[in-house]
């Protein structure tokens, strides 16, 4: 513990904003296979559960309707958000069993989804990256054995 007197030991949420609500809800859902944890067609805010998280805090990605203000004082915007690189997110990387990888090719080429894989040697991840529907880069990325 440093002189902060706390220590950060998960990630809890990322909350994104979206153009197209309910095709972002689908891809999270059907493609990447996140369940929601609200209901998504009663709701302009989307909740996915990615993993059970720390101290009874489940990891989720919250999907917002770009127009709808949320927590920590997050003001809505008129305008949809820039995705790709015209916004500040790089990309989302969510995790997964490296035997589950060929899965996840399998299911993009079942989909006829683009994707590309990638190997980051120095670290000894691999990477599966597509995108999502409002043009986000989305990876699904496992520790090589």
């Amino acid at each position: 513990m440093s002189q902060r007197g706390f220590s950060v030991r998960a990630l809890g949420e990322i909350a994104i904003r979206c153009i197209d609500l309910d095709a972002m809800v689908a891809f999270y859902r059907d493609v990447i296979g996140l369940e929601p944890i609200n209901d998504p067609e009663n709701s302009d805010i989307v909740f996915f559960r990615i993993a059970e998280g720390f101290a009874g805090h489940t990891q989720v990605l919250a999907l917002f309707r770009h127009d709808i203000e949320g927590a920590g004082n997050t003001q809505a915007g008129d305008e949809p958000p820039a995705t790709g690189p015209g916004s500040s997110l790089h990309h989302l990387a969510l995790s997964l069993p490296w035997d589950e990888q060929d899965a996840v090719i399998a299911w993009y080429e079942t989909l006829n989804r683009e994707y590309h894989v990638e190997r980051f040697p120095w670290i000894g991840w691999r990477g599966i990256f597509t995108k999502d529907p409002d043009g986000n880069t989305v990876e699904l990325v496992a520790k090589e054995p």
